[in-house]
Parts: structure tokens; C-alpha cells; sequence
């Protein structure tokens, strides 16, 4: 391999991550401005229950969706999959954090891969119609 194909190779691979961490990072600022405007609407209109759980779980596909789209904006080529990724990651950096602030593993399976497949399913929907 000359050296020309070594730095495409890397830069692409580079290019890679540069590209998973603005989708993720999109996917976290969205979720945040999100979950803000809700905390807001709970606040204000003392929402029940099952609209806040509503509400979280279009937060999930809106940002799934959107951080999927921006990665097949950005990969051009298999999109669906790049957004497929971006989402198992969102989901994926959402149940570490999850883990960390409850201390342990205690939660519903149902709910857990409910959740999983909501931000798989939006984020390869986002790169399907990027």
C-alpha cells in the first residue's frame, strides 16, 4: 500500500468518527432542547403522566431520526445503515448513562428493548430519508 492509500484509508476513517460524533452530538443537543421544552410544558400546563411518557418517547424518534439523517447526509453511501449506527449508539450511550446515575441494572426489559428498537428503527428511518 503507497502512501497515498494509507492517508485515504485513515482519512476515512477519521472522517468516520468525525461523522458519528456530530450525528451523536446533534442527537444530544436535540434531546436536551427537547426534554427542556417538556420539563417547561410540564411546569407550566402540569402535564399527566402519560403525556410526559409520550412526550419522551417522540424525543427518542425525533432525535433518532434526526441524528440518522444526519448521518446519511453525511456518509452518502449504505445511509439507512450509518443511521441504523448512529441510533444503537444514541440508545447505547443513553443506557450506560442510565447505569451510572441509578447505580445498577433494575430495570423493565420490555421498556429497555422497546427503547432500544424506537432509536434503532428512527435513526436508520432519519438515514433512509436523508
Amino acid at each position: 500500500m503507497n502512501f497515498k492509500n494509507k492517508m485515504r484509508a485513515r482519512n476515512a476513517a477519521s472522517s468516520i468518527g468525525a461523522s458519528l460524533f456530530g450525528a451523536l452530538f446533534s442527537m444530544f443537543i436535540i434531546s436536551g432542547l427537547l426534554l427542556l421544552l417538556l420539563a417547561f410544558l410540564l411546569y407550566r400546563f402540569e402535564l399527566s403522566e402519560g403525556i410526559v411518557k409520550t412526550g419522551i418517547i417522540v424525543i427518542y424518534v425525533l432525535s433518532g431520526v434526526a441524528g440518522g439523517f444526519f448521518m446519511g447526509r453525511l456518509r452518502k453511501e449504505k445511509k439507512f445503515l450509518w443511521g441504523l449506527l448512529a441510533g444503537v449508539l444514541y440508545f447505547a450511550i443513553l443506557f450506560l448513562i442510565s447505569l451510572i446515575v441509578k447505580g445498577g441494572f433494575n430495570m423493565d426489559w420490555i421498556k429497555l428493548m422497546t427503547t432500544f428498537i424506537l432509536c434503532a428503527a428512527s435513526g436508520m428511518i432519519g438515514g433512509m430519508i436523508s
